[in-house]
């Protein structure tokens, strides 16, 4: 038997089986607010491009719920500890009412600390995506109060509620008198803070936690002022639970906000991915000496212009292959061009300028390196071996290590996956090509400029340029995001 709106606070009965159920208004207010916060968070997740949607699915509920849970034992431990401690069934009893969204705030980010850990992603990271929507889903959640006849102020006059307010007047009207709404004025001051937070502050360029710092500050300021005409507030010994956490809420943002806390959290080294022809070796030279020979066995030497050089630095080889010696078997040109590359490589390549004195560095200074390239993995080694340089790369993705060659940034994924390094990644390479596989993976990308033809195409698509490697220091010192959304 389902029953509809049996009473103001119910929104549906059911009984099956001779069992009870009902569903309140609260939760569903509660609920719809957790969705609308979850569906516009997500937006930001697909933004953000490395953040798995399964991860992001997984952690909502999980967070939800644990917040849930935090939300009743904190209200069990600040209404009526000792009742509850010697009537510990009641605890479950959420459907009697019973919850402090303070609570869940703090039970909800102490394990998203912990599962943001535990899947390498950045803690602060998702708080910046998470945080700011959690004030929509407040704006929402509030009229459940409101239904309950809850968080409520003083007594107030009839014409109290003369004008805008009018809509309130019966639901604020409680056993033969009129309370200043104030879960309104809570609802209203969320939905301000959210356009303040997520419509204005996002669109400047903040550091890491900003946008969570901001959040912290705004609810803990309006939920003191709140707090303090309460009638039905939550107490510690003499004072209202909540304005205590308010402060502290305010104050931790604060201290956030202004950079103090970045001295006690670990900031964590970004992962550094590099492309190797033109990047970290200059293979210019034999790359188009094994076309050359390609082109005087399969074509016509006279056709190698120019412009066909200029095009092959880069691209992987089967695409090239296929339209500049279309009928010829992929396998026996592909021999024919490594032969003719090994023949030079030891005369020809050499590592770009600095780049074996930045690889050394940096892998002295703890970070994980990697190689992604259109070459194989094996070419790869031998030449890194030809210059003492194997030994500072943790590891490589060559052609024949993923289905999708760049832009596709399933090489990224698969080292960075394979090898649990972190998620957050600086992209380094000469091409449109390495540019793009970074920002498709959302990783933060760094034009190496060596080229004047294309010199500033590749600005204009990257997060920063460099013409010397040894300009990979002055990024790494930056106290940014290195991601594609610089947040």
């Amino acid at each position: 038997m389902i029953q509809f709106f049996p009473n103001e606070q119910t929104f549906v009965a059911l009984k099956i089986f001779g069992l009870s159920f009902d569903i309140r208004w609260y939760a569903v207010f509660i609920m719809i607010g957790a969705l609308l916060a979850y569906e516009i968070a997500k937006k930001d997740v697909k933004k953000a491009r490395y953040i798995s949607l399964d991860f992001f699915d997984s952690f909502f509920i999980y967070t939800l719920w644990v917040g849930i849970i935090g939300a009743r034992l904190w209200f069990c431990a600040f209404y009526n500890f000792s009742y509850y401690f010697s009537n510990p069934v009641e605890i479950i009893r959420v459907w009697d009412g019973g919850l402090a969204i303070q609570g869940g705030i703090v039970f909800g980010a102490l394990f998203a600390y912990f599962y943001t850990k535990k899947n390498r992603y950045s803690f602060l990271k998702i708080l910046d995506i998470v945080l700011p929507n959690v004030l929509l889903g407040q704006f929402t959640g509030r009229w459940g109060n409101f239904v309950n006849k809850e968080c409520h102020g003083a007594e107030v006059s009839e014409e109290y509620f003369n004008g805008i307010l009018s809509f309130l007047k019966e639901g604020m009207y409680i056993n033969g008198h009129y309370y200043e709404p104030l879960f309104f004025y809570e609802s209203m001051l969320c939905l301000l803070g959210w356009i303040l937070i997520y419509l204005v502050l996002k669109k400047r360029q903040n550091r890491r936690g900003d946008l969570a710092y901001a959040y912290l500050m705004w609810y803990g300021l309006i939920r003191f002022f709140i707090e303090g005409r309460r009638t039905d507030s939550l107490y510690l010994g003499n004072f209202k639970m909540a304005q205590l956490t308010s402060i502290a809420f305010f104050i931790l943002g604060l201290l956030g906000y202004l950079g103090v806390l970045n001295r006690f959290l670990k900031k964590e080294k970004p992962t550094l991915l590099f492309d190797f022809d033109g990047t970290l070796m200059d293979t210019r030279e034999s790359i188009v000496e094994a076309y050359r020979a390609l082109f005087k066995k399969y074509s016509d030497e006279s056709l190698f212009t120019d412009e066909i050089k200029q095009e092959i630095i880069g691209p992987a080889l089967r695409p090239m292959f296929a339209k500049y010696f279309p009928g010829f078997d992929y396998d026996t040109l592909y021999a024919d061009y490594h032969d003719a590359q090994i023949k030079v490589a030891k005369t020809a390549n050499h590592p770009t300028p600095h780049s074996d004195e930045v690889l050394k560095k940096l892998h002295e200074q703890g970070y994980k390196i990697g190689i992604i390239s259109t070459r194989s993995k094996p070419g790869i080694q031998g030449i890194l071996d030809d210059f003492g340089l194997r030994e500072y790369v943790d590891d490589i993705c060559g052609v024949y290590d993923v289905e999708k060659q760049k832009p596709d940034p399933e090489g990224i994924f698969k080292l960075v996956n394979e090898n649990k390094w972190n998620r957050e990644c600086i992209m380094v390479g000469d091409s449109l090509m390495d540019i793009k596989c970074g920002d498709n993976y959302g990783a933060y990308t760094v034009a190496y400029l060596n080229d004047p033809l294309r010199s500033e195409q590749l600005k204009q698509a990257a997060n920063e340029a460099i013409t010397d490697m040894e300009d990979i220091y002055d990024i790494l010192n930056k106290d940014i995001a290195f991601t594609y959304d610089k947040m």
